[in-house]
């Protein structure tokens, strides 16, 4: 295995991971960033109000783009596993 391998591999897992965990971080960071601002406006100090509003909203976000992770996932997997061949050598 060559250094352009390991570099070749380690830029598809990061992609992968960035593809993979984007969506659910910018669902939290934009949620979080909503909340922070009516907390703001308000001048609540509740820190449950900042918790369940991003839970519900990563949880949905992951339910509707589950099957696109999935796919993400399979398709890194997949690569990987028809790749080894080459690897080895």
């Amino acid at each position: 295995m060559t250094v352009e391998m390991v570099k070749e591999i380690s830029g598809e897992v990061f992609k992968t991971i960035l593809m993979a965990s984007g969506p659910a971080l910018l669902v939290s960071l934009l949620v979080g960033l909503i909340i922070s601002f009516f907390q703001a406006i308000t001048q609540i100090q509740e820190f449950t109000l900042t918790f369940v509003p991003k839970i519900l909203a990563v949880f949905l976000c992951l339910f509707l783009l589950l099957p696109w992770i999935a796919r993400v996932m399979i398709t890194f997997t997949v690569n990987i596993i028809e790749k080894i061949p080459v690897y080895i050598r």
